[in-house]
């Protein structure tokens, strides 16, 4: 492969000090791929930091999706506040064969350009703009991998738990949705941001205390096997675990014998004069258990898990399941069926000397739309109708998605507090059309291109 390649001694160097799970503060402004700074070499060398539009966008949704929720804006607007490269990484890449006036650019590097955004909460479609940069080139060229990283994988994870939560309050009774995926997700930062969006898309709580005490998120949890199995009998490990936590106890039912263990559950605490919290089922065929196991622990409550999804979940409500809540976990935070969107970054415009001029891809199955962006929903009774996507400033009805987050490099917008993200994406899955959430099938949302962005394509082209 051609191009700027690392020397292998530089391979060896160590940028300050490791921890566990996370980039150094050195390390942080290097999450970039290197073409991003070849690239932006050669601007500035040729004097060509000229003032550029980006889109964030997915180009295409997923073909099981009929909806994206958007989340992880918090992340990027905290990483660009704290971007800075320090001697160490500079030093990294004078080592790489940078030039200094690359170097002497980054040491004093700055975001002073303008950002707009879709809220955290917010439902998108198929190529709108969750967020449009407007920058000096270098700038906005700088923040391409960390954008497509954070509102990318968030995204995925927020839509997922709110295809989750949309199923339980349509066929269930409100059961509650824990997320305890950590142990399956795909690193330290993925699992902790993971629990960050099944919380916006409506989960109730985390079993991860790191992301607890981050985001202020609910921590909750029962028992493994392990515990059952390291005692001699089921008895003996339901009676120190009651003994230890009384009423807060959930007993995991399943390891042997799940009827025989929620006779011993009830019994137990029946004979302690302890009205425990629940009994969890985590194995067979839960939705046949769950009524056995009903019929036997009476009001107490029945907590569900294995290998849940929002498939699962519907087929055993509607097969008379019953619950109390569900735990849900690697289906979560390691998608199956959506493993990946088609996330994308595209230069839309340039500006030189005051003039703006569209841009846009021509390629087939890649074609972008040109210019800086404005989204409208058309809302009717709370019900969402249809958007626009048109030209920043084209005058048309509908309710505005894009907002400002920065404005001459300084930030703008409050960032709200999780629970109130929460309350928007709930209002927001609610005013969907039913059409375009099904699970098993679904009708596309209707994006409308509006007559000035169709004009300029057909003046590009």
């Amino acid at each position: 492969m051609s191009g700027v390649q690392i020397p292998s001694r530089s391979l060896k160097m160590t940028l300050g000090k490791k921890k566990f799970g996370e980039l150094t503060k050195a390390e942080m402004p290097l999450f970039i791929d290197l073409y991003e700074l070849t690239m932006a070499q050669g601007h500035i060398e040729m004097g060509h930091n000229v003032i550029a539009s980006f889109d964030l966008s997915f180009r295409d949704m997923p073909d099981i999706l009929g909806y994206i929720l958007v989340a992880g804006l918090e992340d990027v607007v905290r990483y660009i506040e704290s971007i800075a490269f320090e001697e160490e990484a500079l030093r990294f890449l004078r080592e790489m064969g940078f030039k200094e006036s690359l170097c002497e650019y980054l040491a004093d590097f700055k975001f002073t350009g303008d950002m707009r955004a879709v809220p955290e909460g917010t439902v998108v479609f198929q190529n709108e703009p969750i967020i449009e940069i407007t920058a000096p080139i270098v700038e906005a060229q700088i923040l391409e991998t960390v954008l497509i990283n954070q509102m990318g994988f968030q995204s995925l994870i927020a839509t997922k738990a709110a295809r989750i939560y949309d199923t339980v309050q349509k066929y269930g009774q409100e059961q509650s949705l824990i997320e305890f995926g950590a142990r399956r997700a795909h690193g330290v930062e993925a699992g902790i941001k993971a629990s960050r969006a099944a919380y916006i898309g409506g989960f109730e709580g985390t079993s991860n205390l790191a992301a607890g005490i981050m985001y202020d998120i609910p921590v909750m949890g029962t028992m493994a096997h392990s515990w059952i199995q390291s005692y001699g009998t089921e008895r003996e490990a339901f009676e120190s675990f009651i003994e230890i936590y009384g009423e807060a106890s959930i007993l995991l039912i399943d390891t042997y014998d799940t009827v025989e263990g929620a006779k011993k559950a009830k019994e137990i605490a029946q004979t302690r004069g302890v009205k425990i919290k629940g009994v969890r089922l985590d194995s067979g065929d839960l939705a046949s258990l769950s009524k056995q196991v009903k019929a036997i622990v009476g009001d107490l409550g029945i907590y569900i898990t294995s290998g849940l999804d929002e498939y699962k979940i519907s087929h055993f409500l509607q097969e008379g399941g019953i619950a109390t809540g569900f735990g849900v976990g690697s289906n979560l935070v390691t998608i199956q069926d959506i493993p990946v969107a088609e996330i994308v970054y595209k230069l839309v415009q340039v500006e030189e000397n005051g003039k703006k001029i569209p841009s846009m891809k021509f390629s087939d199955g890649k074609r972008t739309y040109p210019g800086e962006k404005s989204i409208k929903r058309l809302v009717k009774n709370g019900k969402y109708q249809k958007d626009i996507l048109a030209l920043k400033g084209e005058e048309l009805e509908g309710e505005e998605q894009l907002i400002d987050i920065y404005s001459n490099g300084k930030l703008v917008y409050e960032l709200p507090q999780l629970e109130t993200i929460q309350k928007k994406s709930i209002e927001s899955i609610f005013a969907l059309p039913e059409s375009c959430k099904g699970i098993e099938s679904h009708e596309p949302y209707e994006v409308e291109i509006s007559k000035g962005i169709n004009s300029l394509i057909s003046t590009l082209l």
